[in-house]
């Protein structure tokens, strides 16, 4: 059975150099990421979600993909997934755990083809927060209470992200994407902004 972390409060989260800053927060450096093209803002953040394998939570595969140690023999989904090279700004665990693997000012790789208002290649201009879960299962009330703080502070740090520049994956990569799926509650998230 995992810890379950307690809801934090919004003061308890800060951003500072690209990184947030908090109580259960760890960090570790993907090796996929790059700069971003100069001079471009950061007005953009796209909701995903992820599973490893596709509907199990709780193990490490997840963290594994993201820094290219995923072993294509751990199971059989992962012989078509290990090869690939993804990041994510930000995971949010089902029990509340975050794990930053990219800073907020370098280009993760988690949006692959997309377009969101006229422009392509959202990556460029996004930041990307992964939720563990799956688009038919209800996220927990540790995941959107988390999402919350961290999106607050994003806010405040990044201006040009509003409420109303806060997406999902389905929205920049329609018919190729679909979360966070149905099961996401905007409605609930966008409120506790």
């Amino acid at each position: 059975m995992m810890p379950v972390h307690q809801p934090q409060s919004m003061s308890s989260f800060t951003i500072q150099d690209h990184r947030l800053v908090g109580a259960g927060v760890e960090y570790k450096a993907s090796p996929h990421y790059d700069e971003r093209p100069l001079l471009t803002p950061i007005d953009l953040l796209v909701i995903h979600n992820i599973s490893l394998p596709p509907r199990e939570f709780g193990a490490s595969f997840i963290e594994e993909l993201f820094l290219a140690k995923l072993n294509p023999d751990a199971h059989p989904y992962f012989a078509q997934i290990a090869h690939l090279r993804v990041s994510a700004h930000v995971l949010i665990r089902r029990d509340g755990g975050i794990m930053q693997f990219v800073p907020f000012h370098q280009r993760a790789w988690h949006a692959g083809a997309s377009h969101h208002d006229g422009r392509d290649q959202c990556n460029d201009f996004s930041i990307g927060i992964e939720l563990e879960g799956a688009d038919d299962i209800p996220y927990t009330d540790v995941q959107y209470h988390a999402l919350q703080v961290i999106t607050q502070q994003l806010l405040e740090t990044y201006p040009q992200i509003t409420k109303e520049r806060i997406v999902g994956h389905e929205d920049i990569a329609p018919g190729r994407k679909t979360d966070p799926g149905p099961a996401f509650d905007w409605t609930r998230y966008l409120a506790g902004l």
